[in-house]
């Protein structure tokens, strides 16, 4: 049975990436760790309503919990896209107010709706009023030069006066000229201080930290000023660090998975994925399209780096997903065994 959604689980996030959180990262990630929050993909309240619905939503039982990122700026069809996103069984929705790229600010979504506070907030408003699950906000510190802890306070209590309780904050602003959405990443400096800092300005609302954060000890860290810790980049290029996560900061939820990122405990993992990946190819999926989220799962050990180049290498030609995962494993096992 899926893990039942609790506020609590806010405490880690994997954050939405375009290309990297779909659907079957998502589920190995759930072997991974019980309770911590799953995002989708940033999904435009367009395609939501327009497009392939069961390519787009299309989730397993397994992965929950996980929200549903949206990009939008009208009211009326973000209130629908969360209505949709609900029926199709997200435990909540978030509005995505800090991605930087030029094709998201042409569509008028994205960070430059720092720069509009009101609609922000009348957006979520009218999410909040369709749906029965939490609407959050993900944002920036602010954008090009209008990025002041006062200007920052000013969006926080425009939104909020919306009803939502919940921001995740990326401590970087966001350089819309002049910036990939890559270098935005990384060049404009993190002020995790001016997170800790409205925190303290709102201690009724839930501030989650996002931004340059890499390891499950850093979290822990930030929790110790905010109330979630939003893992992005790290997740997913060293996913192993997510069989730590129950322990380390779930320890009072009831559930939580035991596993260690030992090789052989990361093996069994493997093979319940290439279950999965069977099971998915059967329907169609390109079996690389799968194995891809599993290359990072081992990471510094003895034959690393032949897993990697034998998924890389044979999941375009193999017709068994649990062959392919059996053989990958041996690089990795074998030499275990070898060196035990």
């Amino acid at each position: 049975m899926p893990e039942a959604f609790d506020p609590a689980h806010r405490k880690l996030v994997v954050a939405p990436m375009m290309e990297l959180t779909d659907r079957h990262y998502r589920y190995l990630a759930r072997l991974l760790t019980r309770h911590t929050l799953l995002y989708t993909e940033m999904l435009t309240c367009k395609a939501v309503i327009h497009g392939d619905r069961s390519r787009l939503l299309g989730k397993d039982p397994v992965e929950g919990p996980v929200v549903l990122q949206l990009g939008g700026a009208d009211v009326a069809e973000m209130a629908q896209a969360a209505t949709i996103g609900q029926q199709w069984g997200y435990d909540e929705i978030n509005m995505n107010v800090g991605c930087p790229s030029d094709r998201v600010k042409a569509g008028r979504f994205g960070a430059c709706l720092m720069a509009e506070p009101q609609l922000v907030r009348d957006v979520v408003a009218g999410m909040r009023a369709a749906v029965d699950i939490p609407v959050t906000v993900k944002c920036r510190l602010g954008i090009d030069r209008n990025d002041s802890f006062d200007a920052l306070e000013s969006f926080i209590e425009q939104v909020a006066a919306s009803g939502c309780e919940h921001f995740v904050v990326h401590a970087r602003k966001a350089w819309l000229d002049g910036l990939s959405p890559k270098q935005n990443r990384t060049i404009p400096p993190l002020r995790y201080e001016y997170v800790y800092r409205l925190k303290q300005v709102y201690p009724q609302l839930h501030i989650s930290i996002n931004g340059g954060i890499d390891t499950l000890e850093a979290s822990v860290e930030h929790l110790q000023h905010v109330d979630g810790a939003m893992i992005g980049r790290a997740a997913y290029y060293r996913p192993a660090m997510l069989a730590q996560a129950d322990r380390m900061l779930f320890g009072d939820l009831p559930g939580g998975l035991e596993h260690s990122s030992d090789v052989h405990s990361l093996a069994q993992i493997a093979r319940s994925y290439a279950q999965y990946m069977q099971d998915q190819v059967e329907q169609g999926v390109r079996l690389s399209a799968l194995s891809r989220h599993l290359v990072a799962l081992f990471q510094e050990v003895p034959g690393a780096r032949l897993w990697r180049r034998h998924l890389s290498e044979q999941a375009g030609s193999s017709p068994d997903a649990v062959a392919l995962i059996e053989q990958a494993l041996q690089h990795v096992l074998g030499d275990v065994r070898r060196i035990a």
